[in-house]
């Protein structure tokens, strides 16, 4: 039996998705190893650190925010710490709690990674209008929020 592509547009097109991600992604973590000699998902962990309130995330936090298990995360923590730039932070309040955060280290490497980042991604996006990202960034915050209907 064949599928006929035109009876599913929306398949092709979330394809098309996957296809424009697994690329970027794959250019943006080659040159992040290349050139600051850390993991793709490693910088976004970090930039999600330093984007938290006092510079603290939550664990479970973070496994929600990359898309990885309690354990997944625990274990790219664990490769973290080792390679100085993370530290676990207990909650003063909660035994239960733990935090991440950036050491010295990790904040210097993380400055370097969202250069590096930000220049490629303007290489990347430079053929874009300024009202085509904007577009795109609503488009992206849209899908995000999108649930399956019940």
């Amino acid at each position: 039996m064949s599928i006929a592509t035109t009876d599913h547009d929306l398949v092709s097109t979330f394809g098309l998705l996957m296809e424009a991600y697994n690329s970027l992604e794959k250019q943006l973590g080659d040159s992040l190893e290349e050139q600051v000699g850390v993991p793709h998902t490693w910088f976004e962990v970090m930039l999600r650190i330093s984007r938290s309130e006092a510079g603290l995330a939550p664990m479970g936090s973070l496994a929600e925010q990359v898309a990885l298990t309690g354990g997944g995360v625990t274990r790219m923590v664990d490769r973290m710490v080792g390679a100085g730039l993370v530290e676990r932070v207990p909650c003063a309040n909660d035994r239960r709690v733990v935090y991440a955060a950036l050491t010295a280290e990790g904040q210097s490497v993380l400055e370097r990674a969202v250069s590096v980042h930000d220049e490629n991604l303007r290489r990347i996006l430079c053929t874009f209008s300024a009202a085509e990202l904007t577009e795109l960034d609503e488009t992206l915050r849209r899908l995000r929020a999108a649930r399956l209907a019940s």
